[in-house]
């Protein structure tokens, strides 16, 4: 497990220097506002689905 957390850091540090950026600013990036940016509009793209699908179900006796 330790392993996989030093290679996320390592990732972390390379992605900071590709965008000239601290490790604390691109770790604020990703897991304040990236991260949450796709799990809602992954959400709101479920709903959406959803709601398609309900159009197809069959009316229950």
């Amino acid at each position: 497990m330790d392993q996989i957390f030093d290679w996320c850091v390592s990732f972390l540090y390379w992605l900071s220097d590709l965008f000239g950026m601290t490790y604390k600013e691109i770790n604020v990036w990703i897991f304040v506002i990236i991260w949450p940016l796709i799990i809602l509009v992954q959400g709101l793209y479920i709903i959406r689905i959803k709601k398609q699908l309900r159009k197809y179900e069959e009316p229950k006796s």
